[in-house]
């Protein structure tokens, strides 16, 4: 199911300007992520979802290995850049999914989750493909945010090869509103609601 939004810039402060932008309303501190140098800004939606604003902590020690979410190479205006799958068993999905990447254990104050990360950090299909999480704390990051009051009405993911791309993983995504549009340019645009208004979060 889907579990979380990604707007990715290459610093924090652009990339929740971009997100509060489209929501209206202020991020909340997040935390730092040691392993992979980065940090974070949230924002809690309906249904335990929840939109991160994320970047390279330029504070933060070099990582010793590539970063995840591909930040180690992201150029360019802050966007939605990735979408976080949650499953209830990473070994199992990462069996069906093996390209989605590696299990790697992450831990920061009480919450504890392990995620899929590609050996180089980059997503396939262009870093559209899900990164996939499975959270181990009885209370997932989504459900301990208050919501914003704004619901994701849809995710479309973009890509040459959006068939492909709709094979592998609409059958696994059972109702989450996401949809596979075919486009030369790979990007993702989340449509969200809140008390009768729509915002686009791209």
């Amino acid at each position: 199911m889907l579990d979380h939004l990604v707007v990715a810039a290459e610093t924090l402060e652009e990339a929740a300007s971009h997100a509060e932008a489209a929501l209206g309303l202020p991020l909340a501190p997040g935390g730092k992520h040691a392993r992979y140098g980065t940090h974070n800004r949230v924002a809690g939606l309906d249904e335990d979802l929840y939109v991160e604003a994320i970047a390279v902590d330029p504070a933060a020690e070099p990582p010793r290995e590539p970063r995840w979410f591909g930040l180690d190479r992201f150029a360019g205006p802050a966007r939605l850049d990735k979408w976080v799958v949650r499953v209830p068993d990473l070994a199992s999905a990462l069996s069906d999914l093996p390209m989605a990447g590696r299990p790697v254990e992450m831990r920061r104050g009480a919450l504890e989750w392990v995620m899929a990360v590609p050996e180089d950090g980059e997503l396939p299909f262009d870093g559209v493909f899900p990164a996939l999480i499975e959270w181990r704390s009885p209370v997932p990051a989504g459900a301990a945010l208050d919501s914003t009051g704004w619901r994701v009405d849809g995710l479309v993911v973009m890509h040459p090869e959006a068939e492909a791309l709709s094979a592998l993983l609409a059958p696994r995504l059972g109702a989450a509103p996401v949809r596979f549009a075919a486009d030369p340019v790979p990007g993702l645009r989340a449509d969200l609601v809140r008390q009768g208004r729509r915002r686009i979060l791209q």
